[in-house]
């Protein structure tokens, strides 16, 4: 559970709520026409924008910024290579066959399965880096979505002001609509306004963030898989995959005494 989603709700939310509630506007704030106009609206220039199959990756992956799961560790993912390798490296490469089926991780196991098909090494990092960039794609296809939401939103709120305005110069003899008209015109901008930066652009922004975290494990199991490929020591396997820790990490990777240390030894 990424708690800095809810966190940033709960602030978010907090400040336009006393905002709202400060200037005595909470009741004024709400208006049906404006809200339909305004994000559905908003729904269904993305429908007419993004074919089925992407709307429906977009709707899995707001599952993926409410509740993201477990995401494999760089580290523990390190200290699992080095083992792999020095297995590799002690019995041969058929070893590692019962530890392929039972890896958590399909990208690792799936390349482990290309070194045991005894594919060249231009070969195996040409298929791994395409699956990268196709997953790459993927997720910026999905991201996309979210941010065409956010484009399209205050654009709808700018339409529902208009709609509001032409109301108020049509019943400009009538005093007692111009209230309601007005109260459209209002409150479709901040519709738009608030769907953008509170909902959308934080989505595709996360997913963004998701996406690139996915793609540097990739880029660092390609290179543990190539030097499983190339028979390297546990001790180098290790070196090779510090430089893709940042900082932070590759300091607990020094210092720490995990299963890692103790496998590179």
């Amino acid at each position: 559970m990424d708690w800095m989603t809810p966190l940033g709700y709960l602030i978010g939310f907090s400040t336009v709520g006393y905002t709202l509630v400060q200037g005595q506007s909470v009741g004024l704030i709400f208006n049906l026409h404006a809200l339909i106009l305004v994000y559905g609206g908003t729904l269904g220039a993305t429908l007419l924008t993004y074919p089925q199959s992407v709307l429906f990756q977009a709707l899995r992956a707001v599952r993926v910024f409410l509740i993201p799961g477990d995401r494999p560790d760089p580290l523990n993912v390190v200290a699992l290579i080095v083992r792999l390798a020095e297995k590799a490296r002690r019995q041969g490469m058929e070893s590692l066959e019962p530890d392929i089926n039972q890896l958590p991780i399909p990208f690792l196991a799936s390349g482990l399965r290309m070194v045991l098909d005894g594919l060249p090494v231009d070969i195996l990092r040409s298929n791994l880096l395409k699956e990268i960039r196709f997953a790459r794609d993927r997720h910026a296809q999905v991201a996309n979505v979210f941010r065409s939401m956010a484009a399209y939103a205050p654009i709808f709120g700018l339409l529902g002001t208009l709609v509001g305005v032409v109301q108020v110069l049509t019943s400009l003899t009538d005093p007692k609509t111009i209230g309601a008209a007005m109260a459209v015109a209002m409150t479709a901008t901040f519709y738009g306004i608030f769907g953008a930066n509170f909902l959308f652009l934080p989505i595709a922004g996360k997913l963004n963030v998701y996406a690139q975290e996915e793609v540097f494990l990739k880029e660092l199991m390609i290179e543990g898989i190539l030097a499983i490929q190339q028979n390297e020591v546990p001790a180098l396997v290790m070196k090779k995959l510090e430089t893709f820790a940042d900082a932070h990490k590759r300091w607990r990777l020094q210092t720490a005494p995990p299963a890692a240390r103790r496998a590179a030894a």
